[in-house]
Formats: C-alpha cells, sequence, structure tokens
C-alpha cells in the first residue's frame, strides 16, 4: 500500500520502538489510558496501541506537520484504541485534556525543545495524572557520576549549535523540575544507544531509584 504522502517516518523511532515498548510492558498495568507528549511521526503511537490493547492511546504534537503524520499512521495501523491526535503545546496552559490518565509518555523532547518544556511537562503531568499515575520520559540524558558516551557529548554539541536552548539535560535537574511540581523519580532503565528511561510518579511514592 502506497503511503499517506504526510506520512513521515524517522529511523530512529523504527530502531527504539521494541525496546521502549517492553519497557512499559514491565512498568504498566495490563490496561489505562495513556497521553503520549510529542508524539512526532506517530510511528510510536501506532506500535505502542497496537501491542498494548489494553490501554487508551491519546498521542499530542504542538507541530502541524507531526498531527497530519499521527493521523496517517492511525489510519494505517486502524486500531480502535488509538485516539485521534490533538495540538498540545506542553508550555501553553492550560492541556486540552478532561480526564485524569494513567500514565504520560514522551520520547525525545527534552533536548530539542528550550528548558522550559521540562517544567511545563512536569507541570501538565503533575495536574492530569491520576493518584498512581505515572510520566514516563525517554531519551539522553547526562547523569552524574556516569560517563557520558563520547556519541550522547558529541550529539550535545551538535544540538547546542543548531539551537543554543538545546541540549542534552542533566537527570539531576529534571528531577529538580519534577520536585517543583511534585513528581519524583521512581524507576530509571538503560537503554539501547545510550539513552534511558525514566518513570515518574507523586512525591509521597518516592523510593531509592532503580536503576
Amino acid at each position: 500500500m502506497q503511503r499517506d504522502s504526510s506520512q513521515r517516518h524517522s529511523p530512529a523511532a523504527e530502531r527504539n520502538r521494541q525496546p521502549i515498548l517492553e519497557t512499559l510492558q514491565r512498568w504498566l498495568p495490563a490496561q489505562g489510558a495513556a497521553l503520549e507528549i510529542a508524539s512526532g511521526t506517530g510511528q510510536h503511537a501506532a506500535h505502542f496501541a497496537a501491542s498494548l490493547p489494553g490501554w487508551t492511546w491519546q498521542p499530542t504534537d504542538a507541530d502541524p506537520a507531526a498531527l497530519a503524520s499521527i493521523a496517517a499512521w492511525r489510519e494505517t495501523c486502524g486500531r480502535t484504541n488509538l485516539m485521534p491526535a490533538l495540538r498540545l503545546d506542553v508550555t501553553a496552559w492550560p492541556w486540552p485534556i478532561d480526564d485524569a490518565v494513567d500514565a504520560i509518555f514522551c520520547a525525545n523532547l527534552l533536548h530539542i525543545a528550550p528548558w522550559p518544556n521540562c517544567a511545563g511537562l512536569m507541570r501538565g503531568a503533575a495536574r492530569h495524572l491520576g493518584p498512581q499515575g505515572r510520566l514516563i520520559v525517554y531519551g539522553p540524558f547526562l547523569i552524574d557520576g556516569m560517563t557520558t558516551a563520547p556519541s550522547n557529548l558529541a550529539f550535545d554539541v551538535d544540538l547546542r549549535a543548531r539551537n543554543p536552548e538545546w541540549g542534552l539535560r542533566r537527570l539531576a535537574d529534571v528531577e529538580a523540575a519534577a520536585a517543583a511540581a511534585g513528581l519524583a523519580l521512581l524507576q530509571r532503565a538503560a537503554m539501547p544507544a545510550h539513552n534511558a528511561m525514566l518513570m515518574f510518579g507523586r512525591a509521597a511514592q518516592a523510593r531509592p531509584p532503580i536503576a
């Protein structure tokens, strides 16, 4: 079948979707409602909706071209648990979400967006997650006490050259932004290609993170 011209494809999303899915399957219950922030091409949303049939998956993005691509992937996917995409900018308040959700997922946003997006993500998550809800963030991070891979250091330099407001974020700074919103890091998992998955929940549920 010929691909819709609006349907974009990311090789990175193709590579990382299965490792991310496997971590989601370990961390999440069998069913719930998920909100995806910055869904990008829509590949993740289509894959996760198909692979997590007990979950309702709500994709969002701030970019009109991304919204068109997500719609195309949704049509290709054909899953009734994959909702039509919403336009959502994490820094614009309020978010266009009415009900509490069980999980919020965000991949590869924080390093290619100005730092206020992190505070916006945490604030929105604190507002829209249910009492036992989880915010799950995927991407490359600078972790104090751990050697940063040369490829990630080079990536950071490239990002900052393209936009001084971009760049890999220190995990400690992300945790501080979460704490300011009443969230705390509950789990951390190492991922392929020197990335990490972070799971946040209400600060009252915090325990020492599991690497």
